[in-house]
Parts: C-alpha cells; structure tokens; sequence
C-alpha cells in the first residue's frame, strides 16, 4: 500500500505569503534596495486578486520602518523596476472621503487576469 503525501506542517493561522524563486533571484529584485524589498513584502501581505493594493507612503513609513523620504523612493524604486504599478492616484478631500494610491502588482494576478511579470521585461532592457 503506497503512503499518502504529509502536508508540510505551516502555520496558516495568520496566512502564508509565498513568493517565486524566480523573482527573488533575479537581477532587479537583488538591485532593490533594503527598503523595497520590505515594502514589496509589504504590499503582498495586502494582496487580493480582485482589488488593487492600497498602500500608501504614510503605511510604508510605519511598516518599513523609515523615513517619508526614504518610503517614496522605495515606491519610485519598485515603479521603475516594473514590480508595481499605478492603478489610481491618491486623493485628499476634506469634504469628501479621502482614498489612498493604489497598486497593481505585477508578479501576481490581477482582476482574475494573469500576471504581467513587468519586472522581467524592465530586466532584459537593461
């Protein structure tokens, strides 16, 4: 009688985030700098394949730790290397309801649709 598989024993109780071993070896996620590299960790822990993330420079300060400059260049870091990209910019009104930026990522599925892998074709361009 064959054995059966054993699942791995992870603790789902918070959630698992998984990323490809692909993208972690590739040449532009070991360009990022340490900030981005956080802050793209960041934003799949927010991940959902129907929405886009909302994240905002204000959460990257909180989450990264760091700087309010220092979390804009991270977002200019993974827009530029193809990682991220903008869905709708923010909007502050006091009269009305206030919404943060919004991102697609672009190693995942989006709107049930397949990843776009951007950070592949901004790899080979450079």
């Amino acid at each position: 009688m064959a054995k059966g598989k054993t699942s791995l024993p992870f603790d789902k109780r918070g959630g698992v985030v998984a990323i490809q071993r692909r993208l972690l070896k590739s040449p532009a996620y070991l360009g990022l700098s340490v900030q981005a590299k956080v802050l793209l960790l960041q934003m799949q822990v927010h991940w959902r394949p129907d929405v886009p993330v909302g994240f905002g420079v204000r959460e990257a300060e909180a989450t990264v730790p760091c700087s309010r400059k220092t979390a804009m260049n991270a977002f200019n870091e993974l827009r530029e290397a193809g990682f991220i990209k903008l869905v709708d910019d923010s909007l502050f009104c006091s009269r009305a309801k206030s919404r943060t930026r919004t991102w697609r990522l672009t190693w995942l599925p989006w709107a049930y649709k397949a990843p776009s892998n951007e950070w592949e074709q901004a790899n080979h361009e450079a």
